[in-house]
């Protein structure tokens, strides 16, 4: 195999390894100088890893609001079926810089119940 040769499986053997990080986003992306808060029923509840999911309807519009990680939602008190479909819940977090529609959330309240999640 040639110089060039191996530099080029080198490098397609790096972007492979580097596309599970990409595929997850950085906390860098979300703007952490707006706050939103927007309370409503769950439309689709995601209890996995990375991290877990809602989305909701707010102002016309459907939102990804992503939550921490299923170990950390459970361990301070946030099991799946406090964030079950058709579970009203209020959030509070950071929209996305990169993702129109979408924030991070930092605390969740369910039935009078306020979880930090960060």
């Amino acid at each position: 195999m040639t110089t060039i040769g191996r530099r080029a499986v080198l490098g397609g053997l790096a972007a492979l390894a580097a596309a599970p990080a990409r595929a997850h986003h950085g906390w860098g992306n979300y703007d952490a100088g707006t706050a939103l808060a927007f309370e409503g029923p769950v439309l689709v509840s995601k209890y996995e890893n990375p991290h877990g999911e809602v989305e909701m309807m707010h102002e016309g519009r459907r939102w990804t609001c992503t939550l921490a990680p299923p170990f950390r939602m459970q361990a301070r008190g946030l099991p799946p079926e406090d964030i079950a479909v058709g579970k009203v819940v209020r959030v509070v977090g950071y929209p996305s810089r990169v993702r129109d529609a979408e924030m991070r959330v930092e605390r969740i309240v369910v039935a009078g119940k306020t979880v930090e999640l960060r």
